[in-house]
Formats: structure tokens, sequence, C-alpha cells
């Protein structure tokens, strides 16, 4: 992943050049150092870009980046820690007692050791990297500011098949057919699009219809091209006219010559122009061409094959058309008339259960299929197979046309932002489900999250999410069809996909199991799923471990050993644990953001250390039903943005004034003995967006700060049996002024009418979702006047017999869901 050190270096110098940092240096006496670091990363970084490009035909350029890229990972602790302290400070200046700001005072004297320590760090920073940018002169590297996207050249597809090498697709074919035959009568010009992933078939597919007979006998010209990565139009227009048979003048760039050809050349003709491959997103490039091409019959169309849902929505199509795998039949079909001469597979039946377990692995890509395929064509020793059935996708392929290369093009096509967040997901196993909340979180502990403009502010979530929404678009996450609850919903990776990430990472991340020889002291992510022994076995080895998943149930040795060791960590999760008392030494992780301890059944307290954990965004305590209380100083985590807290409490924060104002999202999870929440506390949680209480069954009402909770967005009550929603708002709701869009209620059987508070969102109210409130009789007849409803959604709210006059009729209302029907 050395081709993400630019980004690494773009992160650090906006760290380094911040108003915040500067006086901070300033206090610490380190600011001269740290702007000759400042000066030293940007010289570098504007040759890193070509660098990350030239680094596949280079070993010696990969091995330099990859040096730079450890000092700059050196550099950011430093920088880190010096983040830390002033957090630090704000704490005890903020929450600290008297005593403990009379420490910090004596302590402030005392620091001189820790600053000449960090002064000699930086010293250390500073001269490794004045030795990798003198080493750069050896590369010849070119000077640029922005990101090219290069790729290697792609071999121009044709319209021809042979029909014998084509398994499966009839379904997709008759669908395609179905909407080139019968094209939408109110369009002149028609456009399906094929999307899929990479090494998918959807060339193939569009070949085998391009040839239809029925196709070539309905349209009285057919086209085929290749779309060069970059769309331009004038060439694509010469491209059309040759493969339309005219002729075109080698030396004319004349476009008025171009056009009037093609205008002459479509008119009255019904044609069909197959566009494969096209990656170009600018609408107005698109518009341009597609106004060229308007000039045919009635009832002409084209087809467009591309790997993104973005383009697909660029073109306007009147259908879309998502390739899936083949199915296994088809699959093992492929497989063995790639693999084998004619025939020769009934020569040799012992090799063909392992072709079968082959097989799974491509999971129905064809590409894969042939890919790995021709690797053992007419090898007939079944070592050789076991090889193939035994290793990763990404360790057998070598061939230029193999399925990881055709991957590799759309990866090669993000921007360096989402090339690290998608490398990232290299620490999860393949078949993983995804968490969009959880694995944004991760990603704003390591720092991969970047502000897109910075004269708009947005939250780190919000562009996680649209992250997210771009690997979508790619086909590189699969979106899981289940319910999005409590803002979570789930997704997938391709298991290919997965093989390209590991050919990506698979220097940086490691698993730590039973079968473990070696480690690449490369390593940066741990996942480990053996004993406490084997942990140790390596921990040596490691100098820079920036995540730690644990996969099974730990031993707290196991555990104590991983936060002695390793002091670099910004994400710790260990679920499903079973020890009674996390080790108090986790107070000395100063640059942990993310600490899962998820359904550790068995916890009954946290150490008070934990409170020193200022960097901290993230803290898991969700089905931790044992744990008793929350530690007393919790208030000086500072930093926290998402927290979910499982409980035996009867209140939560009463330890004096405990703000929580970074908290963003807060699920207060399986706490039967929860009476209240936030006692007596005003001016708090105020950037809090998502707010759920999920089986509080003791609840009695919400807390009075919902009244101030003016960034409040979501808001989720599930089955809190005792609690009353009339209560909290105070006031007159309408001059309340929330932002509520989201409101989930569930299993409330004290809910007999909507509480009043609602009113304060009534321009903003999006969705609405009441189910299983056994008493409730009767809507407001105020709910109509909500101006942003889109969604209404009542289940089994057996005693309500009718809906507010009007609500039928609401201009924004979109959906409208009544179970069973009034």
């Amino acid at each position: 992943m050395d081709d993400l050190a630019s980004s690494l270096a773009s992160s650090l110098l906006k760290k380094l050049g911040s108003l915040v940092y500067q006086e901070l240096y300033l206090a610490w006496g380190v600011q001269s150092d740290l702007h000759k670091l400042e000066s030293t990363i940007s010289i570098l970084k504007i040759v890193l870009l070509d660098a990350e490009d030239k680094q596949a035909n280079n070993p010696m350029l990969s091995i330099w980046l990859g040096r730079l890229k450890n000092i700059l990972y050196v550099a950011e602790d430093v920088v880190d820690e010096l983040e830390y302290e002033a957090l630090r400070k704000q704490a005890i200046t903020t929450y600290g007692s008297a005593m403990a700001k009379v420490c910090h005072f004596f302590c402030s004297f005392m620091a001189l050791s820790s600053r000449l320590k960090l002064a000699h760090k930086i010293k250390d920073i500073r001269e490794r990297l004045d030795e990798i940018n003198a080493d750069k002169v050896q590369f010849n590297l070119t000077e640029r500011h922005e990101e090219v996207h290069v790729n290697p050249l792609r071999e121009k597809t044709h319209s021809f098949i042979d029909p014998s090498t084509v398994f499966g697709r009839d379904g997709d074919k008759e669908e395609i057919k179905k909407s080139l035959m019968h094209p939408n009568p109110t369009r002149n010009l028609n456009i399906i699009a094929i999307v899929g992933l990479g090494g998918m078939g959807k060339t193939t597919l569009a070949k085998v219809v391009y040839n239809d007979e029925s196709v070539v006998k309905h349209f009285q010209l057919r086209m085929w091209v290749c779309v060069p990565e970059n769309f331009n139009v004038t060439r694509l227009v010469k491209d059309i006219l040759k493969s339309a048979g005219g002729s075109v003048d080698k030396n004319s760039s004349n476009e008025d010559t171009l056009q009037t050809s093609l205008r002459e050349l479509l008119k009255d003709k019904r044609f069909l122009l197959v566009l494969d491959d096209v990656w170009n997103e600018n609408r107005n490039k698109w518009t341009e061409l597609r106004d060229l091409l308007n000039g045919g019959s009635h009832g002409s169309v084209i087809v467009v094959t591309t790997r993104s849902h973005r383009v697909s929505s660029v073109l306007d199509p009147v259908y879309t058309h998502s390739v899936e795998g083949l199915s296994k039949e088809e699959s093992l079909s492929l497989f063995v008339k790639c693999a084998f001469k004619e025939g020769e597979d009934k020569l040799y039946p012992n090799l063909l259960p392992i072709a079968d377990e082959i097989v799974k692995k491509c999971k129905g890509v064809p590409l894969a299929l042939k890919s790995l395929g021709g690797l053992l064509y007419s090898k007939v020793d079944e070592s050789e197979w076991e090889l193939g059935r035994g290793n990763e996708i990404w360790e057998l392929e070598e061939n230029e046309g193999g399925i990881l290369p055709a991957l590799q093009l759309s990866y090669n096509q993000m921007p360096i932002h989402l090339k690290r967040c998608f490398a990232y997901c290299v620490n999860f196993p393949k078949e993983y489900d995804f968490s969009n909340i959880l694995l944004i979180e991760q990603w704003v502990a390591h720092g991969l999250i970047i502000q897109m403009s910075p004269n708009k502010k947005q939250e780190l979530e919000d562009i996680g999410e649209l992250y997210i929404k771009e690997l979508m678009l790619i086909c590189f996450f699969q979106l899981d069809l289940q319910e999005n609850l409590f803002g979570m919903y789930s997704f997938k990776m391709h298991d290919l996909v997965h093989d390209l990430v590991l050919s990506i990472g698979h220097e940086e991340w490691s698993e730590i199991d039973s079968d473990n020889k070696d480690m690449a002291s490369t390593v940066r992510h741990l996942s480990i799923s053996s004993s406490s022994q084997q942990v140790s076995k390596f921990s040596n080895k490691l100098t820079n471990v920036r995540s730690i998943m644990y996969r099974n149930e730990p031993h707290v040795s196991s555990v104590e050993a991983c936060i002695s060791r390793f002091k670099s960590l910004r994400l710790l999760t260990i679920p499903y644990s079973d020890f009674e008392n996390l080790p108090s030494s986790i107070g000395t992780q100063k640059h942990l953001r993310y600490l899962g301890l998820s359904l550790n059944q068995s916890i009954k307290k946290l150490p008070n250390s934990i409170c020193k954990l200022h960097n901290l965004q993230t803290l898991l305590l969700d089905g931790c039903r044992d744990l008793e209380r929350l530690p007393k100083d919790m208030r000086n985590m500072i930093n926290l943005r998402f927290l979910t807290i499982s409980t035996k409490d009867t209140c939560l924060f009463v330890n004096g004034e405990c703000c929580f104002n970074s908290l963003q999202i807060l699920w207060v999870v399986e706490c039967p003995r929860l009476e209240c929440l936030l006692p007596q506390m005003d001016r708090c949680l105020t950037n809090l967006r998502m707010l759920v209480f999920l089986e509080c069954e003791s609840l009695t009402s919400l807390p009075p700060i919902i009244k101030h909770l003016k960034a409040l967005e979501s808001l989720y009550i599930c089955d809190c049996e005792e609690i009353d929603l009339t209560g909290g708002g105070g006031g007159d709701a309408q001059d309340l002024n929330l932002r509520l869009q989201i409101l989930y209620i569930t299993n409330l059987p004290k809910l007999e009418i909507l509480p009043e508070w609602l009113l304060g969102s009534a321009n903003t109210l999006k969705h609405l979702h009441i189910e299983q409130c056994e008493n409730l009789k009767a809507l407001p007849e105020w709910l109509p006047t909500l101006k942003s409803l889109q969604t209404l959604e009542i289940i089994e709210c057996n005693e309500l017999s009718s809906l507010p006059e009007g609500i039928r009729h609401t201009k924004t209302l979109r959906k409208l869901v009544i179970i069973p029907e009034l």
C-alpha cells in the first residue's frame, strides 16, 4: 500500500500547518524544528504522485516509498502526542479537581525531560527524511500537484464472438433484447446500460446481443466502439464512422465536417451502437455525444457497458441491466473448457473434484474462471491443481489479462483518499458483514476521512457515507437487503474484490493464528485468533502496529501483552471476551481512537484509567450486561464521537458536569435498571445527532435535556415499556426549533398520544415510524402540518382507528404504510 504515501503526507502537512497546532508547538518549544520538518515533507510531497504511478515498474522506487511511509507514520505519532497533551490540558482545565490542577501545574515544570525527548525524536525524523529526500534524485521524478489517473493501455474490444465460448447468459440476453426490440416510444434514441464488476462478462453479454440473428435483422446499421478512458467526443465520432464503414480523413480534425458525415450516415436509419467500457462521469460530454447521435430513425438504441452505476446514472438509460455471476454448473463448464483440451477432462476424473473447489473460489465471475483455467491448461499433475485450490487468487495470477488486473483498473481510478479507505478493508475476512457506522468510525480513527472543502464544514461521518456510496457505485461493496435500523445497514465485499484488497494490502496486514511461521516487519494491522504465546512470539518484530482486532475470545493476558507492547494503536477491538476487568494499563494508549468491548457479558467494571484516553472517539460497551457502572471520570473523554452503553446502573453520567459536546451518536441499549440519563444538565450533547434507547425497561421519561438537542436528527426508542414521551420538551413546543428528521418508536405500551414537542421539528421531520404501540388511540390533528414528512409507517397499533383528516393528501408524503389497514 505504498501508493498511499502521498495521502499520509497530505494529512500530516494539514496538521503541521494548523493554527491550533502552531500554538501547541510554540508552547512546547518545538516550533522551529517542526517548521523544518513541514518544509521537507512539502518538498517530498510534490513528487509522490509521480512516484506512486511509477513504482509498479521500479522495485527500488517501491522500497523508497516504503521507507518514506515508515518515517511519516513515526512523524504522525509525534504530532499526535502533542495533540494528546493539548486534550489532557483541556480536560484538566475544564473538569479537573483542585488537586489535579495543582498536579498539572507542577508537572508543567517537570516536562523539560519530555520536551527534550520530543525534540530528539523530531531531529531523528528530520535526519531520516533528509536522507530519503536526497535519495529521490536517482528516480528522475516529476513534480505534480494534481492526481492524474494513469492506467495501462487497455486492449481494444471488438464485436466478434464465438458462441461456443459463452456459457449461461441466455436469460440476460433475452432481458436486454426485450428493451432493444421494444424501446420507449416517447424517445427517439434509447439508451441501455449494462453494469457490473470488472471481469463479470459485460462485454461478452453485449457481443452476444449484438450478434443475435434477430437483432441483426432489426437494425439497419450496427456499430461497435471501444471507448477510451479519455472520453473525447471528436475521437469517438471518428471511431463511430470507422465502425460503420465510413471514410475518415486521418489528417482532418474539422469537427463540422465530422459531424456532417455522422448525420448523413445515421439519417433515416434505425441503428444500434455499442459503446464498450465507458468510464466517463461528465454529463456535459455525454450530452454532446448523444445530441450528435439523435439523427437516426425512431427506435435507435445505444448500449453502454460500464463498471460504474454513477456512469449509468449520467446516461439516463431506459433500462439498466446489472450483470451477476454465473451459476455453479455454468461456472464449472466454462472452467473445464479453459483448463482442458477438448474431451481431456474425462481422462482425468481425479482432477474434477479439485476443479469444483477452484470454481467455488471464483464466485461465478467469468474472467476469474478463464484466468485460473488458463493457468492450469494442459497441466495434469494433481499437485499443481492442489496449489490452485489452496492459494488465494492474488497469489496465483501472473497474466496481464487476469481478473485482478481487470479489477485493478477500477482501483486505479479511485481518488487517493478512497484508495486508503478501500485498502483498510484488508482487515476483514471474506464474507464479512460490514456495518456502515462501525466501518466509518474505524476510518475516522485512522485519519482516513478528509474534509473535502475547507470552506464547507461536513461531519466526518457524512463524508464516510459518501465514501461507502462511491465504493458501491463501482460494485466494490454490495448492499445487503436487510433493514436499515438505527442508521445502520450492512453490505459485503465480493470475494474477488477481497482478493484485490489482499493483493494491495497484504504487506501491512497479518493474522496471528496457530499456523503462523513468519511475519513481515511492515505489518500495521493485526487480526488475532491464537494464544498469548503466539502474540509474544511476533510482538518484538512489529514496531508500528496501528490496529488489533481479536477474532476469538482472548485471555486477559493476551490483551495485556498487546497493550504493553504496541503503543501506537489507533484501534483495539475485543468483542465476545469473558474477562471481568479490563487491564488498567489501557490508560497508557495515548493514540487510541477506537475501543470495542461489545458483547463482553462478564466484564463488571472499567478501570478509571480508561478516562485518560483523551483521543478516544469511539467506545463500544453494548452487550456488556454485567457492567455495574461507568467510570467516574468519564467526562475527561472529551473527544468521544460514538458511544454505546449497556449497564446495570440506574442513572448515567451523574458525576458532576459531563458535557460530551463532541458526541455525535449515543446508543443506550439493554439497560434494564436505567431510570434517568443526564440529570439536571443543560448545554450538554450539543452536537448529538443520533440518540437510541433500546430495551431500557425501567426508563420512565426522556431526559429534560432533549429540548436543548438542536443538532439531534434521529431518535430511536424501542422496547422501553415504562417510558412516557409526553414530558421532556417543556415550554411552547413550536418554539423549540429542533432539527429531528427521523423518529422511530416501537413497543411503547404507555404511548397514547404523540408528544407535543415533536412540533418543534415541524419543518424537518421526514420519517415517522410507530410500531406495536398497543395503546395509541389517535394521531394528533397537527400531524398533516409537518412540512417535510415523507414516510409515515404505522404497524400493529391495534387501538388506532383512523388517521387525521388530510394526511393522505400531504404534498411531501411519499410513502404511507398502515398495517393492518384502517
